[in-house]
């Protein structure tokens, strides 16, 4: 099996995005319930909101490793997937480098 790098940094980029997702929802959650006591919270608000955003990107661009298509998108999914979870990404930036070959 040939294309093993690509797959795996997708599949890292993934969780790395869903991750992403998960932790801005709950600071966007948590950031909503501190407001009714203490006031506005907007560095949680953008900091959750951040993370959202790259959280989907690294999800999409993990979608694109694993099917092996647009390699750029691929490595900036692996690139957003560094802000939530720094070595997931990381890994996956360097497997994704590696298996530029195997794109088509």
């Amino acid at each position: 099996m040939t294309n093993w790098k690509s797959k795996t940094a997708g599949i890292l980029a993934i969780i790395g995005g869903i991750v992403g997702i998960v932790a801005g929802g709950i600071y966007l959650m948590g950031a909503l319930g501190f407001a009714q006591y203490f006031g506005t919270f907007g560095f949680f608000k953008g900091f959750g909101g951040a993370l959202i955003a790259t959280g989907i990107i690294a999800l999409i661009g993990g979608i694109y490793a694993l099917r092996q298509k647009f390699w750029v998108f691929s490595l900036i999914g692996a690139i957003c997937a560094m802000f939530p979870v720094i070595p997931l990404g990381i890994v996956s930036i360097i497997l994704l480098i590696w298996g530029k070959k195997e794109f088509s």
